[in-house]
């Protein structure tokens, strides 16, 4: 059994991420992966532009505070002016070019309009309000490395740079099915002994907030050929297989025996809790293969499982330059004396004094846990601490 170290650095080293790529336009790149470097194709500021509204001076023709200048010129953003004339002030607002000649910019709260000239009621420095030419980024200077997740402020830097379209790695194709006699969908009655199968609704969710395509087969039976069809279906023209349930010991559990007919088991179990039954290998199709990962079939085993293993497999799969979310060292507010020798992720939730409490229900059949939670804390192997401790703290919001 692998330790969770190793689990994720054995997934990362075997997953090869697509090359595939397209142009695509600005509008339609959200959350889509950068496929190669992009430069900028102009100054940005293009020209030295006013940073605030105010009149744009000469420090020489400064002799102190109350200093008096006539007002020359107006300057509005999209507009050049002229050359600042010896003893004038240009009435400049914020974006427009500066004047040639003028050396800063005097907020107009500074500033005091007397018939056709303008009070200078406090000293500026050499610079003072000046955006400098080039100072966001220059031309020909690379501005995103390839691998970038494109978020809203990627898809404003491309824009300001004269990027119409970039580059974009393909979509990550998964086919998902959940495995299970007990499992019916919502809305269907629930006879004795069924459950609801909550696990193809928060995985698919999972793959899609990852900007994967998914193809989702459903439920598959507890039956050993029903499966091996199953894995043979899903791993046509697809990147990655991806099941829940049928992973551990048990004479139900099919996965194991299937993956290794149809191809080839890699990992089997896991130190970490929940989610120690966790399968990864690859799938033969007729003309190619698949990634296979193999997750518990308890939901919250398979949600944390998805979160710590999965996402950064995937991540990698699809050229993520950093595939692994942040996490920071937070104060803990309870204490913790058990030792199951196993790498665990606690649900917990932030009080409001910004310590991490434990969820009551630990237990890897909770869903509430993970709505009451706001995301995980990492305990090692045979590690105890009391109210205070810095514990790793991954945050849904960095994994979802």
């Amino acid at each position: 059994m692998l330790t969770y170290p190793e689990a994720l650095a054995h997934l990362l080293a075997a997953a090869q991420p697509v090359r595939e790529s397209r142009p695509q336009p600005l509008a339609v790149s959200i959350g889509r992966i950068l496929a190669e470097p992009q430069f900028a194709t102009v100054d940005v500021p293009p020209l030295d532009n006013s940073a605030m509204d105010g009149y744009a001076v000469r420090l020489a023709d400064l002799n102190g505070e109350g200093s008096l200048l006539k007002i020359g010129q107006r300057i509005a953003a999209g507009q050049l002016g002229e050359a600042l004339e010896p003893g004038t002030a240009a009435r400049i607002f914020t974006g427009a070019p500066m004047p040639q000649g003028a050396d800063a910019v005097v907020m107009q709260e500074y500033c005091e309009v007397q018939g056709d000239q303008v009070c200078i009621k406090r000293m500026p420095k050499l610079g003072e309000n000046i955006r400098r030419q080039g100072e966001d980024m220059a031309v020909n200077q690379e501005i995103l490395r390839a691998g970038t997740v494109l978020r809203p402020q990627e898809l404003a830097l491309a824009a300001a740079a004269g990027l119409p379209e970039i580059p974009v790695l393909r979509h990550l194709r998964v086919a998902l099915f959940c495995t299970g006699d007990e499992l019916y969908m919502p809305g269907e009655p629930l006879p004795p002994g069924g459950i609801y199968n909550s696990n193809q609704f928060a995985l698919a969710a999972l793959l899609e907030g990852l900007g994967c395509e998914v193809r989702n087969l459903g439920r598959v039976p507890d039956d050993l050929e029903a499966t091996r069809a199953a894995l043979r279906e899903a791993a046509a023209g697809n990147d990655l297989i991806m099941t829940t349930g049928g992973v551990s010991v048990g004479e139900e559990d099919h996965i194991k025996p299937a993956v290794e007919a149809e191809g080839r088991l890699d990992m089997w179990k896991v130190a970490i809790k929940p989610g120690k039954p966790l399968a990864f290998g690859q799938v033969n199709s007729a003309d190619s293969s698949a990634w296979f990962l193999g997750l518990p079939g308890n939901p919250v085993s398979s949600f944390v499982t998805f979160l710590i293993l999965v996402r950064p497999f995937i991540r990698h799969l699809q050229g993520v330059a950093r595939p692994m979310a942040r996490s920071y060292r937070l104060p803990v507010g309870f204490s913790w004396d058990k030792d199951s020798g196993l790498h665990e992720f606690l649900r917990v939730y932030m009080d409001e004094e910004g310590r991490l409490q434990q969820f009551p229900h630990q237990g890897s059949g909770v869903v509430h846990a993970l709505v009451g939670s706001d995301g995980l804390a990492v305990k090692p192997p045979h590690l105890k601490f009391q109210p205070g401790d810095l514990m790793e703290f991954i945050p849904f919001s960095e994994v979802l």
